[in-house]
């Protein structure tokens, strides 16, 4: 209460010093300096009004501030302060529990790629193996015509592709594998009782020997030549 008294007063005080300072001066003038009446009162004004302009401005400033200093510890201003602290804290706390609720989800699919310690690793399904390519074997010859020559196996370089002749497919070309001809120059050897006794022999497709005139055709092919059926062969275009 003192110090609120005292900071009221205090401009109070400053202008009555001033007021008294002005009196003072126009008495001195007036008696001193035998000055006019109305000159030394204005004078006495002009003094009193800067005296109470400076009293004011030195002496009452202080308390003023030192008031704003007070009012700047007050409870109220530190829970203003202090509030948004509150609800930045309250903001947060929400973000850090959404952040950690997917803990368990993620530690769970971590367990279930990590293979526990002495698993062994589920082991890949092997490629089912092709069925090996059985020979086609013929039955016992039919009587008629000459059996070619022919061989047990391939020569050493491996059998002729018999698929470039025309009228000979892969099942075909097993069918005389598994007669013993594996190669261009046997059948371009055949004569007409070859030729009469393959056709015969050959069950599933007899006369094909002679339709499709495979003997000039293995003629042009043992030789190194090619054919129009051949080369499409050749390019994949048929088989």
């Amino acid at each position: 209460m003192n110090n609120e008294n005292a900071i009221v007063s205090c401009p109070v005080g400053c202008w009555l010093i001033a007021i008294l300072a002005g009196v003072l001066v126009a008495v001195l003038l007036a008696v001193s300096a035998d000055w006019a009446f109305v000159p030394a009162v204005f004078a006495g004004l002009i003094v009193a009004g800067v005296a109470g302009a400076l009293l004011n401005r030195f002496m009452c400033r202080p308390h003023s501030a030192s008031n704003d200093g007070q009012a700047g510890d007050h409870p109220a201003t530190q829970a203003t302060v202090t509030a948004p602290d509150a609800k930045a804290s309250a903001a947060a706390a929400p973000t850090s529990a959404a952040t950690a609720q997917p803990a368990p989800a993620a530690a769970k699919a971590k367990a279930e790629e990590t293979p526990a310690v002495g698993a062994k690793p589920a082991a890949k399904p092997k490629p089912k193996a092709k069925p090996a390519l059985k020979a086609v074997t013929n039955p016992a010859p039919a009587s008629g015509g000459k059996q070619p020559e022919t061989l047990s196996a391939a020569r050493a370089d491996g059998p002729d592709d018999l698929k470039q002749i025309k009228g000979v497919g892969p099942k075909l070309e097993g069918v005389l594998h598994g007669m013993g001809f594996y190669h261009f120059d046997q059948i371009a050897g055949w004569g007409p009782d070859e030729i009469a006794w393959v056709d015969q022999n050959l069950v599933g497709f007899k006369g094909r020997v002679s339709r499709d005139a495979w003997v000039d055709q293995a003629r042009t092919l043992a030789a190194g030549g090619t054919t129009e059926f051949s080369k499409k062969v050749k390019k994949g275009d048929v088989y």
